[in-house]
């Protein structure tokens, strides 16, 4: 699979619901709840954070940077609504990076970049 956004299009899906079974297993009762505690983390700028703390952690591998990068670079004809466009296309490049690593069957690293995300929340606030 070489078109990026349509990694991205299923990252942002896969990642979503590794985050709905984390809060869901963290006891939130209410489904309102859920939703805004999801929102921290799929969101633009909750996705964006932690690109960003992957980078700087060096965490990511140089073939997952080449698929952010690619990603995030990649023209769109579409535009953002709810925040600037670079939040936007770092985003779309995290949402790449889980989108290639779930079509490869790499499901032991998005776990580990989950992980990662766990940690982070654990030790700053969003």
């Amino acid at each position: 699979m070489e078109n990026v956004l349509v990694m991205a299009y299923l990252g942002d899906s896969v990642y979503e619901v590794y985050i709905r079974k984390y809060l869901i297993d963290q006891k939130i009762g209410k489904v309102n709840n859920l939703q805004k505690e999801a929102i921290k983390y799929v969101s633009a700028k909750g996705q964006c954070n932690l690109i960003n703390k992957l980078i700087e952690a060096n965490f990511l591998t140089e073939e997952e940077l080449n698929i952010y990068y690619r990603a995030r670079n990649h023209k769109s004809k579409s535009h953002p609504k709810n925040t600037d466009i670079i939040t936007y296309k770092q985003a779309t490049g995290f949402e790449a990076i889980i989108g290639y690593l779930y079509l490869n069957n790499n499901i032991n690293r998005i776990e580990e970049i989950i992980n990662f995300n766990w940690e982070v929340k654990n030790e700053s606030v969003w």
